[in-house]
């Protein structure tokens, strides 16, 4: 046997199971993806509120670097010499937005959630994550020296269980969520965790708002500000690749956090920081932010006809609250081909299955986007209600 046969063997079980992944060889147009000569609409995508397909934000981007042009990189850690003054800047307008005392930036989401939990649980802390949380926030636990424990998901009575026995045996435990869940959509009662806090007193909360950070609230914060939590939370962690059409993540929370973060978190200190011109263009987006209320709106119309459709008329469990609806088949090799048939009639969607999701619940993942069309929107369910009817 050679010393790759047992790799080659691994990918053969894979694709037997419908596991197998490579990347999809696609060029964007838009909201519009072509791929094989096929202009599909693109239904797979996190670019929730259109902004990255928004070309006259582009040009008011470009214009305004016209007198005073970024790096291109940064080219050493912040640490070292790579602390530049936009970073800064997003920061500042940053806390001072989310009315808290700092915010620290990152190169990614999956950067953030695997540097945080390490940088502050020990041995003396017990972290307690919701069963789904995302892969990255798992990977973070794992990295961290703390004990661990898991509540089922959204189950608040389960979690008032875990804390009402541990909270005497640790000097701290972190309540670990997302605010809004990406595979099945639904949402994180955060109120709710916010008592737990009030109610134990060595209780902090991490909440991840990747998929809520420029889709909820009044000026577009998160979910955290549509449920009127922002000051409460320890760890407000999200992201800018998502709604926020560009690169990068960020902590808002208190200033001791932060200059403790600057000092003990890995991948932040030894990580070449973000190009600065990708930093400008995150804080020209953050600025406009307050301004997108009508594409939230729209969005939130969307799908909400979209999940009462696959609800009602087909009948199907419907976890999701918001733009996230997951179409939930269960078996690998059905869900694969319910993608192909739709992809074939003019819609990109993916199908996700295990381990990104659990064991019999593959589904392909509706995420719908501000710049879709109601028109667009029937048409596609027209098509749905075909696929479904030869499958």
């Amino acid at each position: 046997m050679s010393k790759s046969d047992y790799f080659a063997a691994q990918l053969e079980k894979l694709r037997q199971k419908e596991q197998y992944r490579r990347f999809p060889q696609i060029v964007h147009k838009g909201k519009f993806v072509e791929q094989n000569g096929r202009s599909m609409l693109n239904l797979a995508s996190n670019d929730y509120l259109g902004l990255a397909n928004d070309d006259a934000l582009q040009q008011a981007f470009l214009e305004k670097l016209a007198e005073k042009r970024p790096h291109f990189t940064s080219s050493s850690s912040r640490l070292l010499t790579g602390n530049f003054s936009e970073y800064e800047s997003l920061e500042r307008q940053m806390a001072k937005a989310f009315q808290r005392e700092a915010c620290l930036l990152f190169n990614s989401g999956y950067h953030a959630n695997i540097g945080i939990l390490p940088a502050v649980a020990n041995k003396q802390t017990l972290i307690v994550a919701d069963k789904l949380v995302h892969a990255s926030i798992i990977d973070g636990i794992r990295l961290s020296d703390a004990p661990f424990v898991r509540y089922r998901h959204n189950d608040y009575a389960h979690l008032h269980e875990i804390l009402q026995k541990q909270h005497l045996n640790y000097e701290r435990i972190i309540v670990v969520t997302e605010s809004l869940f990406s595979m099945d959509g639904d949402f994180a009662d955060l109120p709710q965790l916010v008592a737990f806090k009030r109610q134990f007193d060595n209780v902090m909360l991490y909440v991840d708002e990747a998929h809520g950070i420029g889709v909820y609230g009044e000026h577009g914060l998160g979910v955290a500000e549509q449920m009127n939590c922002l000051p409460y939370i320890d760890f407000l962690v999200g992201t800018f690749g998502k709604a926020l059409a560009s690169m990068g993540a960020y902590v808002v929370c208190d200033q001791v956090i932060k200059d403790y973060l600057i000092n003990t978190m890995r991948p932040l200190i030894f990580s070449t920081a973000l190009p600065p011109f990708n930093v400008v263009w995150t804080e020209f987006l953050f600025e406009k932010r307050p301004h997108f209320q009508a594409k939230r709106q729209h969005l939130m119309q969307l799908s909400a006809h979209l999940r009462q459709v696959v609800a009602e008329q087909l009948n199907m469990p419907m976890p999701s609250e918001s733009h996230i609806v997951p179409f939930i088949l269960g078996d690998n090799q059905r869900t694969v081909q319910m993608a192909q048939r739709l992809q074939q009639q003019g819609y990109y969607c993916l199908p996700i299955r295990p381990p990104t999701v659990p064991v019999d619940t593959s589904r392909i993942r509706l995420s719908l986007t501000a710049d879709i069309t109601h028109d667009e929107l029937e048409q596609f369910i027209e098509q749905l209600f075909y696929a479904i009817s030869i499958n």
